[in-house]
């Protein structure tokens, strides 16, 4: 190189030192808004749940959590909402599948800001945090109870404080240990043997531990990360500083989120999810049952008796709407899975509705290639991304942890 190409390349160098450096260009005003709407400062306040009048209740919260961590709310003693949800690991266990007391065949879902769901499980079957709290307790995987064992195992060990918090409870004398309409065939005989006031007062009782864990889950936040300390500095126009600074590949890989890749589609606003259900191709686990996704529990949740229209909600129908007016049958609902928020997603591998992947790295090239899903039709396209953008995209969902 001669003296004069050194010559324009130092005048070079000085300028582009003097427009900011040599790393990424400035955020567009879009970029800039979008960005900003995705802090936790854009989420709003948590709304009331008015099928659950016990919702915010102190004393429902205390009970919930206590229930939560109860391992005599199972058959065999030994499994409780807290053997799955870790408290330690953002309440979920790091197992492709859960364990209660068998293995199951999904994913344990972390559990902070799961409150503001409208539908829960990976498939939606439930349309409340509290009918979805009741699921597992009569799952032969998961708890295997039935409801009058619970019912007779919450008067007995917090009978004064149940009817403090609720109602007086309902007279339980004579009532089988083990019915429900669920579990063994003699436990499902026993339950349809017994009168309809003996079971609405059961299911009652059964309703009420669902309203009280769910008042405790709704305790369950999401804490602020690098990523919201970078976008309220962004927003407030200054300079992000010290941990609320991203690196030149994070960077590059919230651009790629918000734009080419196409992440913030179904991964938007403060939460990362759009809590619908999509079809993104992930395989199957050779060996599970087969899993068809969202358009296989439409029935199930329209016929589940805890739902929004059920006499065990509270409040008036006029809370119903997501139920009422949910996608029935649909195509694009066959393999569909929820959206999961990606906030602490880096440190809650393996990946997917029943664990397909190990490593966010996997995660990025399932959605670049867009494999066809082996049922109905995928929502992703294959993406044109080099080996470092795949890797910046990494880096940005890093960030979403601390």
């Amino acid at each position: 190189m001669n003296r004069t190409s050194l010559r324009r390349l130092a005048m070079a160098v000085s300028l582009t030192a003097l427009l900011g450096g040599c790393g990424q260009p400035e955020f567009t005003d879009v970029e800039k808004r979008t960005i900003a709407l995705m802090s936790l400062s854009a989420l709003a306040p948590l709304p009331p749940d008015p099928t659950n009048r016990f919702a915010d209740d102190p004393g429902a919260a205390a009970l919930g959590a206590t229930l939560f961590f109860d391992t005599g709310m199972s058959r065999d003693g030994n499994v409780a909402c807290g053997t799955c949800h870790k408290i330690d690991r953002q309440f979920q266990d790091d197992l492709p599948r859960g364990i209660g007391v068998a293995e199951t065949n999904r994913r344990t879902m972390p559990l902070a800001g799961v409150a503001r769901d409208p539908f829960f499980f990976w498939d939606g079957r439930r349309d409340s945090l509290w009918s979805q709290a009741l699921v597992p307790l009569e799952n032969p995987l998961e708890h295997a109870g039935t409801r009058t064992s619970y019912a007779h195992y919450i008067k007995r060990r917090f009978g004064e404080r149940y009817e403090r918090i609720f109602r007086p409870l309902p007279d339980l004398t004579g009532l089988p240990a083990n019915a429900g309409p669920f579990g063994a065939p003699s436990e499902r005989a026993a339950w349809a043997a017994m009168t309809e006031k003996q079971r609405d007062g059961v299911d009652l009782v059964f309703a009420d531990i669902g309203k009280a864990m769910a008042a405790f889950e709704r305790s369950l936040v999401h804490m602020p990360t690098r990523f919201d300390r970078f976008a309220d500095a962004l927003a407030r126009g200054t300079a992000p500083a010290g941990d609320a600074a991203l690196s030149e590949e994070e960077e590059a890989g919230l651009r790629l989120f918000i734009g080419k890749a196409s992440c913030s589609t179904c991964h938007t606003g403060p939460r990362f999810t759009d809590n619908h259900f999509h079809n993104t191709g992930v395989p199957p686990v050779v060996g599970l049952p087969v899993d068809r996704g969202r358009i296989a529990v439409v029935d199930e949740v329209r016929a589940d008796p805890f739902n929004c229209l059920g006499k065990f909600r509270d409040g008036d129908e006029e809370a119903c709407g997501e139920l009422r007016f949910m996608q029935k049958s649909s195509p694009e609902l066959i393999r569909a899975y929820k959206t999961p928020s990606l906030r602490g997603v880096a440190g809650r591998a393996p990946y997917m509705h029943a664990g397909q992947f190990a490593t966010l790295e996997q995660v990025v090239d399932h959605y670049a290639k867009a494999a066809a899903s082996i049922e109905g039709e995928t929502e992703i396209h294959p993406l044109q991304l080099s080996d470092r953008e795949r890797a910046a995209l990494v880096a940005f969902l890093k960030t979403l942890s601390d």
